[in-house]
């Protein structure tokens, strides 16, 4: 298993550190105890324990990979120490580097669990009704799409579906990262692996669940640990040629001291210095320290990188390009206002909700949902014919009544003359009028509504000293507008009725002035999320195309998000520009000492790995930001089983 080799590794290592101490310990007390030949014992319990373990890692590095890695650096060092009489030095170089080794793997070790904690385990089994009505328990994998599940209180989701029956509170946080749970009601879409507080709800399955949205996650986290940043791939490429350098320097620095009339002990000494002050362990591990971290900390705030490339170039990113409908909008429909000079708005809303309870149309559903919420019930409508491009036709008990666009206005010969009437003909919103015969009873205006978090989403933004961000929509001109002052865009940044090609031509141009991340959530923004530096896609239980198109996914619709996840991917290239510096000058100044000022071999043993150590600590910071609104961190109890089990089934389905 994944988890118990992580673990397994892990409690090795401290194991064996222990023993590098208790021999450090002894090696060190033994002549203080008048036992001289304990000394012996304490130091070749530390090469044991220490060296061996690091020996076999380099041995394997070379055979596998045909590369010398710093392990072997730190052996030879040590082996060289104990040849000129100095078995204490290397041993306590095998025990620092030990310890050392011992931090990197219990942090990398937290690193990948905080990702792969994001990840819950479903349920084993479902309720699924039968055709007769009875309930049945049965194995996820035996659900196929379109079966109908009972879900109890306190249970979890078993896969992706819609709501048929009930309304209930559900905890999605496992999922977006939301603190609060959310109500669904009938229509409504729910994600496996949330968990049903409340009702008893009744679902229709729509995905598999090898495609639902937690195996989407996991693809994501699981690629998103297999891509590597370019400067994770410029330390690694470094860090294997540089360890070939040192070696190569240190034997021309035995032989040209040797030369120059140095004793073979004294010259093997210094080279033995020279070795452990150049080695590059805290250049290597200093940029994946900070990258884990990063992705670790976005994950367990609701955004996920498709790897460290991802978040790099997002730290590079000047521009902004968003989508208006479903992104900056909430992408559904509603109510915003109702006027009517002759009821009140009650009497008017359960009218008109009773003429579109028989339209399918998104606006009708809007007007469904505000009687909804308002607890009014539709009035009967009798007789109901739809009328294409124009609205609706029906009866009630004080006869014919109509609602419908401007074109039904004129068909029925009524006018809107009205004055009360006068703003709503004039905006940018959608108006649906609603009357008998040639009187006009009301209108109610519809909208596509900007999302709670979008105008401080765009201003942290601002302030984080992005130069520009641009509204793009195939919507129309007014509505775009409308939306765009709400958010505070500004007007020559707009860009209206587009189609997805206009999209990637906009975002294409915008590249020439700086790095672009452009944040969609449908089908038709693939190809602009493909395109642009860095493509964001709003909601990872959203639109497939738009996630497998994207660098970076948002696992909820929360845009503040968005503005913290910038925000960590500048402090990333922050940290990995202070690791790298703090590195590279500690080497310069442990090989300069060693070179030119006769640096003890002890003194260059904690410089190294105590430089080492804190390259990690400090890339381990991130692991703490508070990408999340609240600060509070996803509280998700799985972890790497789930990861292995599904790669394991997904490898069984493809071979």
């Amino acid at each position: 298993m994944m988890e118990m080799s992580d673990r397994t590794s892990e409690q090795i290592s401290i194991a064996l550190s222990a023993m590098t101490l208790v021999g450090v310990v002894t090696g060190f007390a033994a002549p203080y105890l008048g036992a001289d030949s304990l000394a012996a014992v304490g130091f070749g319990l530390v090469y044991i324990a220490g060296g061996l373990p690091a020996a076999k890692r380099a041995l394997v590095e070379l055979w596998r990979a045909r590369t010398l890695d710093i392990d072997l650096l730190m052996v030879i060092a040590a082996l060289a120490a104990a040849a000129v009489g100095a078995p204490a030095e290397g041993a306590v170089l095998l025990f620092l580097f030990s310890i050392s080794t011992t931090l990197e793997t219990l942090a990398m070790g937290r690193a990948r669990r905080e990702v792969e904690a994001l990840l819950a385990l479903r349920p084993e089994t479902a309720l699924r009704k039968t055709a007769s009505g009875d309930i049945e328990e049965v194995k996820i994998s035996a659900l196929a799409i379109g079966d109908v599940l009972v879900v109890r209180p306190g249970a979890k989701i078993p896969v992706d579906g819609v709501l048929l029956k009930g309304d209930g509170h559900l905890d999605e946080s496992m999922v977006t990262g939301e603190s609060m749970p959310v109500r669904k009601a009938a229509g409504a879409k729910v994600f496996e692996a949330t968990v049903n507080h409340s009702a008893v709800l009744e679902m229709r399955v729509t995905a598999n669940a090898s495609d639902s949205t937690v195996a989407r996650m996991i693809r994501l986290v699981t690629e998103a640990q297999a891509a590597r940043a370019p400067s994770e791939r410029f330390s690694e490429w470094f860090g294997q040629r540089y360890t070939i350098a040192v070696l190569a320097g240190s034997i021309l620095v035995l032989g040209l001291l040797l030369v120059l009339g140095q004793e073979w002990q004294e010259a093997t000494y210094r080279a033995a210095v020279i070795l452990v002050a150049a080695s590059p362990c805290a250049i290597v591990i200093s940029v994946p320290a900070a990258i884990l971290s990063a992705l670790s900390a976005a994950a367990r705030g609701g955004v996920l990188f498709k790897g460290g490339a991802a978040l790099e170039s997002f730290a590079a990113v000047t521009q902004f390009a968003f989508d208006k409908t479903g992104t900056l909008t909430t992408g559904r429909p509603e109510v915003t206002a109702i006027v009517s000079p002759t009821m009140s708005e009650s009497a008017f809303l359960r009218l008109l909700a009773g003429l579109e309870a028989h339209s399918e149309h998104g606006i009708a559903a809007a007007v469904r949902r505000e009687a909804e919420r308002r607890a009014l019930t539709p009035a009967t409508i009798a007789d109901v014919t739809a009328h294409p491009s124009e609205g609706i036709t029906g009866r009630d008990e004080a006869g014919e009544i109509w609602a419908g666009n401007p074109r039904m206005v004129a068909h029925m010969g009524a006018d809107i003359i009205d004055p009360v009437f006068k703003a709503m003909t004039g905006g940018a919103e959608t108006v649906i009028w609603m009357g008998r015969g040639n009187r006009v009873l009301g209108a109610v205006t519809v909208a596509d509504v900007v999302r709670e978090t979008s105008r401080e989403a765009l201003a942290s933004l601002r302030a984080a000293g992005i130069v520009r961000i641009t509204m793009m929509t195939g919507d129309r001109r007014p509505v775009a507008l409308r939306v765009g002052r709400e958010l505070g865009v500004q007007e020559e940044d707009i860009e209206a009725d587009l189609l997805p090609h206009d999209k990637v031509r906009l975002v294409e141009a915008m590249t020439r002035s700086g790095k672009v991340a452009f944040v969609g959530d449908g089908v038709n923004d693939a190809a602009a999320l493909a395109r642009a530096d860095v493509g964001i896609a709003m909601g990872a239980a959203g639109s497939e195309v738009a996630v497998q198109a994207a660098d970076v996914a948002l696992l909820s619709e929360d845009m503040a998000r968005l503005a913290a996840a910038h925000r960590l991917a500048r402090r990333t290239a922050r940290v990995i520009r202070q690791n790298l510096t703090f590195a590279i000058g500690a080497m310069l100044l442990l090989v300069s000492g060693a070179l030119f000022f006769d640096l003890p071999l002890p003194l260059a043993v904690v410089g190294h790995e105590g430089g080492t150590v804190l390259v990690v600590l400090n890339g381990l910071r991130l692991l703490f930001d508070p990408i999340r609104a609240d600060g509070r961190s996803l509280n998700v109890p799985v972890a790497a089983r789930a990861v292995e089990t599904q790669i394991n089934r997904e490898l069984r389905s493809e071979g």
